[in-house]
């Protein structure tokens, strides 16, 4: 079986041939290294979030039958162009970088990668809430600068502890449902709000299902970790923030479009929101003139929160079983266009 494996910075393509050599030993391999993340992904034809080009992707192909990758772009072009490709396996958490409807009609079949990086997520989120509710990097900037804040020592100034604080998630999927377990252990009171959760589940976890308004204006701490979608675009708006209490932390580790950031600014500076962390923008990178560059108590990291070293090795496992299964003929589990298959 001839097999592209096109890899990048993150999920090298050393990694992806040394996992998929473990599931089928006579692979043959076309190989392509692709710059991101060195190199900012973007949309490419018709898809989203790629990087390289539909050329390179094009001439390393090679004539192979499956090809494994995090971002290289599958587009109309390239499935025209490979007329023997029978299976794309992306190592992501969605197929962003695939166009769906041209793999369908080709008769290529799609997978990816489900709860690759929940463990790190997860564990990154709670690390955000912790560093924004006790002040962690703007007390470390400051003494690296040469001052000493004491009176961060005054009531007034002083950060929350999770333990008895009220924690609203907004979202409970494999890593809204990891972060509840963390806090919990923590001590903190949990609620969520998420219409497709199981109650069950989440009663069963020890935190408490609620609808979206009544978690806001009952938590003092709020995550965010919902899907996506049309729906939820700008879910937490300035209607929304207003209902949040008085100096509120507020946390996104999950997708920039969840949250409506031009009301954020003022609401800081008047201190109605407490503590900003974030992972994800509405634009990445922000903007020079970003206007929460200078906000107080802002937390920006630059979409970390999936990045871990075990992220990348799971992530080339998933997508290597994924190839396994084709290759002995098994049912593949994670497909993103069944449709495919019949």
């Amino acid at each position: 079986m001839r097999i592209l494996a096109a890899g990048d910075e993150f999920v090298g393509t050393g990694l992806l041939i040394d996992a998929v050599r473990a599931e089928v030993a006579d692979a043959e391999f076309t190989q392509l290294s692709l710059p991101w993340p060195v190199e900012p992904f973007g949309p490419v034809a018709e898809v989203n979030e790629a990087s390289g080009t539909e050329e390179q992707v094009i001439e390393a192909l090679g004539g192979a039958e499956v090809a494994v990758t995090q971002m290289a772009p599958f587009t109309k072009k390239v499935f025209a162009a490979a007329p023997g490709l029978r299976m794309v396996s992306v190592s992501r958490g969605g197929p962003v970088n695939v166009d769906l409807a041209a793999a369908t009609d080709a008769g290529v079949a799609v997978t990816f990668a489900p709860g690759r990086n929940a463990a790190a997520a997860a564990e990154f989120a709670v690390g955000l809430i912790l560093a924004a509710m006790r002040r962690i990097p703007t007390a470390s900037s400051e003494l690296l600068a040469g001052q000493w804040r004491g009176d961060y020592y005054a009531y007034a100034n002083s950060g929350l502890e999770i333990e008895g604080t009220t924690v609203g998630l907004v979202g409970y999927g494999a890593i809204g449902s990891r972060v509840a377990k963390v806090l919990l252990a923590f001590g903190a009171r949990v609620l969520v709000a998420d219409p497709f959760a199981d109650p069950a589940a989440i009663a069963a976890d020890g935190a408490e299902l609620v609808e979206l308004d009544e978690l806001l204006r009952r938590s003092p701490v709020v995550s965010l970790h919902a899907r996506l979608t049309e729906q939820t675009r700008h879910l937490i708006n300035a209607e929304k923030l207003a209902l949040l209490p008085e100096g509120a932390v507020l946390v996104n580790s999950a997708r920039g479009g969840l949250l409506d950031y031009a009301p954020l600014a003022d609401l800081l500076r008047s201190g109605r929101l407490g503590a900003l962390a974030l992972d994800v923008y509405d634009v990445e990178p922000p903007p020079a003139d970003w206007a929460l560059r200078d906000a107080p108590n802002v937390i920006a990291t630059p979409h970390l929160a999936g990045c871990s070293r075990q992220t990348a090795e799971r992530a080339a496992r998933i997508v290597a079983a994924e190839v396994g299964r084709y290759a002995r003929g098994e049912k593949l589990l994670n497909v993103a266009n069944p449709d495919v298959l019949k």
